[in-house]
């Protein structure tokens, strides 16, 4: 007698990742955009010919990503596709390795480096009056801090996207928060900053403003090297110490 095969049911977790892919395959197909509403959990349902389970557990995985938002009482939502999955990775993997942390620290200095560097041009070009003011400002904030031995790193923080933000590029933007938040999680390991190294960083930041206002480009991106120089070392000092 022969015995029938019976073709193998998918796995749950195969199921989950049929749906997520067909509701971002959804999301695609209608061009949405962030902040526009998905249809209802039963529409889904029907539109994806998927189960209640499956379709939350894929909901729950494009939340993870940011890819989309639940907001409860009020539905589903496309999400703002923003790097917050990859910042959380990131600073897992170096809390969970400390040998980690210092290279994807420096890995994030490098890209920021070559971002500003790279679009100094652009950035100059950019940058309107009220901006650069406003940068001016915040550079008086730093050395304020830095004489009454304040921390400035959230002035640093808001110098940089205030920099960024005219290139119009939410990537970039979102590439240099991450950066910030990363940074929070490894700076403890690096000690703290001497008086030398905080008004070599303070004097970089107010030359990147006069070369801005001086449409100097080769200044602008002499001054962003000297910005990195000091974390760059503090990083090599402590990279050393760990061996």
């Amino acid at each position: 007698m022969r015995t029938e095969i019976k073709p193998a049911r998918p796995s749950r977790a195969l199921l989950r990742q049929a749906v997520t892919e067909q509701i971002k395959a959804y999301i695609i197909d209608n061009r949405l955009k962030p902040g526009d509403p998905l249809p209802t959990e039963a529409e889904l349902c029907e539109a994806l010919n998927a189960s209640r389970s499956s379709l939350r557990e894929a909901i729950k995985t494009l939340a993870a990503l940011d890819i989309v938002e639940v907001r409860h009482g009020s539905g589903t939502f496309v999400g703002r596709l923003s790097l917050s999955a990859l910042v959380e990775s990131l600073t897992f993997r170096g809390l969970l390795s400390p040998g980690d942390d210092f290279r994807i620290l420096l890995d994030l200095i490098e890209v920021r480096q070559l971002f500003e560097q790279g679009m100094a041009t652009r950035i100059i070009e950019r940058l309107d009056d009220a901006q650069l003011s406003k940068l001016e400002d915040l550079v008086g904030e730093l050395e304020q801090r830095s004489a009454t031995g304040e921390s400035f790193v959230e002035t640093d923080h808001a110098f940089h996207h205030l920099l960024m933000q005219p290139l119009g590029n939410q990537l970039i933007c979102q590439l240099t928060g991450a950066f910030w938040d990363v940074y929070a999680i490894v700076a403890p390991h690096l000690g703290m900053a001497n008086r030398e190294e905080e008004a070599e960083t303070v004097a970089a930041h107010r030359a990147m403003v006069e070369a801005a206002r001086s449409r100097d480009v080769e200044a602008f991106a002499a001054a962003v090297a000297a910005h990195y120089a000091p974390v760059r070392r503090r990083i090599a000092a402590a990279t050393r110490a760990e061996e």
